[in-house]
């Protein structure tokens, strides 16, 4: 009997988080009707009112303390009041150290939840409004004119929003608190929440218009119109670039952001490699680069999928190296965009170490981490993690709070990891994690390169001098420099911290490209010196029957101690006749 309609073919399930098959306002709509307002109130309480509360606490307990060790100051006369005051500096020297680290803690946090984010919003959406009235044709120079401006604009008036919130909130505020206090904890948690928002206020004012102005002098995107030339005798490095493979974990299974509307199954990778093999057997690559999202949720069968078909293909396992996508570690239930996590929730330390998992067994040996200690690379990945295979198992097999929690350090430890080059003139890469700390589907795809990770990275450049290098991310770290068909392409999926990530890259521009993906599209372009090449999807962005493509990018030893980054070959990827194995 015939069927009344091809499983094979999904249905309208399969499209409820497609952004190509629905609009983000119905997707949205459907999440208000379907999100659990208890997990949204107690993620707000945890990732914002605690650390505004601790923040704002913080002035009323150092007075209170001070007051008191200030008291027994002048009251010091005998041996009581000695031992009272040397009390007093005990607690304050074990008690404060803590309580600033933690102070410390909330206002990064907050700055990354709410005051960078505030500032990126106001100018990708100035710009996103002043580009749709530049004419067609308008040239490179004329659209980073406009960028420059609309950031001093956008840095301008965050500075002018936040001076008017500083002004309504400062009457609430109070700065000074003594030890009676703590027994109302309740009538301080109006002028803490006051303190912590003047605080961040007055750190937005004051660093919109630093941003600002760093964005406006900086040197703005621009395609590379003329690629690089090198001499015949220059060594070369041949780099596949892939991102955004998205596995599923079933034969016919549907992508979640294309549902009906992109590929089916696994097959498009198995061409994807299987071409790459040829050209490798023909014309060795020096390196296979997945610069993220190799999986489409992070679950186990996805990963399992990956890891068996790189393992048919050895000679690529070898050059392989991967780096975490949002869609590996952000999303929180491929079949419930509004399902919410808690902070710390055991779900999201699960797919990181699921993702860890994955990349030692690609390139563990081959991959080093950063030692804080020494400010240099140190041991390879397999080795720093060895310390924790049981427990990592252990956790992967019954999960746990108080375990997800003691696993948290072992996953921020691992970033950045680099192949360090094997000359000191030779090439490196380095892979970065640019995944913001998001608990919800719909929040999934934001990035943000900790500080502390940026420093790492400037610090192992600085350890090999001569070195040439690939700094790997996922995100974007500018927008590109055409008009964006929606706005949410513009922040939605943004690096919040991007124009800061370039500036800091610029003075070791000569000896760097940076790689990413998460967009699905290519561009090749600079920021001044620095070159970016984003990586199409060869999986994402057609249907069975259309054609893919991915890049193979030829660097090259320039003789002044730069890294020349030499015209791409492109490589079309031609389905099979149904872009299915047939039974």
């Amino acid at each position: 009997m015939e069927k009344l309609f091809d499983p094979r073919n999904g249905d309208v399930e399969d499209d409820a988080s497609s952004t190509k098959k629905r609009s983000l306002r119905a997707i949205a709509g459907t999440l208000l009707g379907e999100i659990s307002l208890g997990k949204l109130a107690l993620s707000c309480i945890l990732l914002v009112l605690a650390p505004a509360v601790l923040l704002g606490l913080a002035p009323l307990l150092i007075t209170a303390w001070w007051a008191k060790a200030s008291d027994r100051f002048a009251d010091l006369a005998g041996v009581g009041s000695a031992l009272t005051l040397g009390l007093v500096a005990a607690v304050g020297w074990f008690g404060l150290r803590p309580l600033a680290r933690a102070v410390e803690r909330s206002f990064w946090s907050l700055n990354s939840l709410a005051v960078q984010p505030f500032y990126a919003v106001s100018r990708e959406a100035l710009r996103h409004l002043a580009e749709r009235f530049l004419p067609t044709g308008a040239g490179q120079h004329r659209r980073a004119r406009l960028r420059a401006a609309t950031s001093l604009c956008a840095g301008l008036g965050a500075c002018v929003i936040a001076a008017c919130i500083l002004a309504v909130v400062w009457p609430a505020t109070r700065w000074s608190g003594g030890i009676a206090d703590l027994a109302r904890p309740l009538h301080l948690v109006v002028p803490a929440l006051a303190n912590a928002l003047t605080l961040m206020s007055l750190y937005l004012a004051l660093a919109s218009l630093a941003w600002g102005v760093a964005d406006a002098s900086m040197d703005q995107p621009r395609d590379i119109l003329d690629f690089d030339e090198a001499a015949a005798m220059a060594r070369r490095w041949r780099v596949a670039h892939l991102s955004d493979i998205h596995m599923v974990g079933e034969r016919y299974g549907f992508r979640i952001e294309s549902g009906r509307a992109g590929p089916r199954g696994n097959e498009r990778l198995a061409l994807v490699l299987g071409r790459l093999a040829e050209i490798h057997a023909s014309d060795p690559l020096d390196a296979v680069l997945i610069t993220g999202d190799m999986t489409d949720a992070g679950r186990s069968s996805e990963w399992a999928e990956f890891l068996d078909a790189l393992a048919r293909h050895p000679a690529l396992m070898e050059r392989c190296f991967i780096l975490p996508g949002n869609h590996d570690v952000n999303i929180v239930d491929r079949a419930n965009p509004a399902r919410l996590e808690l902070p710390g929730s055991s779900g999201k330390r699960l797919r990181e170490m699921r993702a860890l998992s994955a990349m030692v067994a690609v390139q563990g040996e081959r991959v080093r981490v950063f030692d804080e200690s020494r400010s240099q690379l140190g041991e390879s990945l397999a080795q720093a993690l060895e310390p924790m295979r049981i427990e990592i198992a252990a956790f992967a097999d019954k999960g746990g709070l108080r375990a997800a929690m003691r696993l948290g350090a072992v996953w921020a430890d691992a970033f950045p990891m680099a192949l360090a080059p094997a000359e000191p003139d030779g090439l490196g890469i380095l892979l970065l994690n640019s995944n913001a700390q998001t608990h919800f589907s719909f929040t999934n795809a934001l990035g943000l390169v900790p500080e502390e990770d940026i420093r790492s990275l400037l610090m192992v450049l600085g350890q090999y001098p001569r070195a040439r290098w690939i700094v790997a991310l996922h995100h974007h770290p500018v927008e590109y420099p055409g008009q964006a068909k929606a706005f949410s392409l513009r922040i939605g999926t943004a690096l919040i911290n991007g124009s800061r990530f370039v500036r800091k890259l610029q003075a070791q521009a000569h000896r760097v490209v940076v790689m990413h993906g998460h967009r699905h599209i290519d561009w090749i372009g600079h920021c001044g010196a620095l070159k970016i090449v984003s990586a199409p999807s060869p999986i994402m962005e057609t249907l069975d029957d259309g054609p893919t493509g991915f890049y193979i990018h030829t660097l090259a030893a320039a003789p002044d101690g730069s890294l020349a980054l030499l015209a791409p070959l492109r490589v079309e990827i031609q389905p099979r006749t149904n872009g299915l194995a047939v039974d």
